[in-house]
């Protein structure tokens, strides 16, 4: 017996390492796919997103004897044309800003000049004597200039291809619903489509929450944020709100960066620290009564993040994605949530993100 046993235990422990090993290469292979691949999967992901927050329109259309594929085209045409007008609105502001910028670039190299300045004050005072003397000029890195030329290329590469399939994708999700619908479950055995129903159903009133409750919280945020600004009496306030409130839809850092562009503009105002604080404080007070107050009443009963999952996701979308990865981090994580939640052996994976 025992001869029987030590093998069996040893065979079943060089499986079990094989299985894990071979999970950890399927793990890198797919970062890799989503990492070159970016323009690719994101306009798929913003695609069935949109789709997911049109759907109720359509539906909403066809309880009036319209056609599904007619209505899908009225959303997304109305969808088209709501952000090509706010595209113009936002643009005409920006043209206004980008003129004047130069007064703005100049009062901000002037603010760097001086923490630069102070902060070369307190290094000397703390350094040995001599010790910075044979500091060389810096000297400009043709690779980096190349790899920020190219990185910036492949964002626009990838807006090209956001804006010229997301309408369509959009379409085509929307129209032919149902089509696609049972296409993914066939896709399972019969005996696990009563499961894979309910992890889409699930997924998709998640997904529909998320997206309509931030819509709502983003758009308080820049109406709170607008008329705080125009208050203050500072340049382009509804564009500096507007940026506020596209901010708001990264969690906890969003507030942060949402100082930033109110601090260029108001450095043409003010010159006194007190004055800073106070925009600092106001931002940030607005984001935290959006984020939790009005943020959990509408979609935190159907994503169930914790802190640490949202914090996790966030480095990690960010740093495959960038700033478009800040954005979907949260949708992205919420899913794999309720399919974990919906698989036996991965529910300790989908409760550890909920608790």
């Amino acid at each position: 017996m025992p001869t029987t046993e030590i093998p069996s235990t040893a065979s079943a422990s060089r499986r079990s390492g094989s299985a894990f090993s071979l999970r950890i290469l399927a793990g890198a292979v797919i970062l890799l796919f989503f990492y070159y691949a970016a323009g690719v999967v994101i306009t798929l992901l913003l695609s069935v997103l949109l789709a997911y927050f049109l759907d109720p329109a359509v539906e909403f259309l066809e309880q009036f004897r319209l056609p599904r594929t007619i209505g899908a085209l009225l959303a997304v045409v109305v969808m088209v044309a709501v952000l090509a007008l706010l595209i113009y609105a936002v643009g005409t502001r920006v043209e206004d800003f980008a003129a004047n910028w130069p007064k703005y670039s100049g009062l901000v190299r002037n603010a760097v000049g001086t923490v630069e300045g102070k902060i070369q004050g307190i290094e000397g005072s703390v350094s040995p004597p001599g010790s910075g003397a044979n500091k060389s000029a810096p000297v400009n890195d043709p690779g980096i200039v190349h790899t920020l030329l190219m990185r910036g290329i492949g964002s626009l590469y990838a807006l090209i291809l956001e804006a010229t399939f997301v309408p369509f994708l959009v379409f085509f999700m929307l129209a032919e619903k149902r089509e696609v619908w049972h296409g993914t479950l066939g896709l399972f055995p019969v005996s696990k489509r009563t499961q894979v129903k309910e992890t889409l159903e699930d997924l998709r009133e998640v997904l529909r929450d998320y997206l309509i409750g931030m819509t709502v919280v983003t758009l308080v945020v820049i109406a709170l944020s607008s008329a705080f600004f125009w208050f203050l009496g500072i340049d382009y306030p509804i564009l500096t709100g507007l940026v506020s409130g596209l901010l708001n839809m990264v969690p906890y850092i969003g507030a942060v960066m949402a100082w930033l562009p109110a601090f260029v503009l108001a450095l043409a105002k003010w010159h006194t620290f007190g004055k800073f604080v106070e925009i600092a404080g106001v931002l940030t007070g607005i984001h935290i009564f959006a984020q939790n107050l009005i943020a959990p009443k509408l979609v935190g009963r159907r994503v169930r993040l914790n802190a640490v999952a949202i914090t996790v996701a966030l480095l990690f979308w960010g740093w495959v994605w960038g700033a478009m990865g800040l954005i979907l981090a949260i949708p992205i994580t919420a899913a794999l949530r309720v399919v974990c939640d919906h698989t036996e052996s991965l529910k300790p994976v989908g409760r550890w993100p909920s608790a």
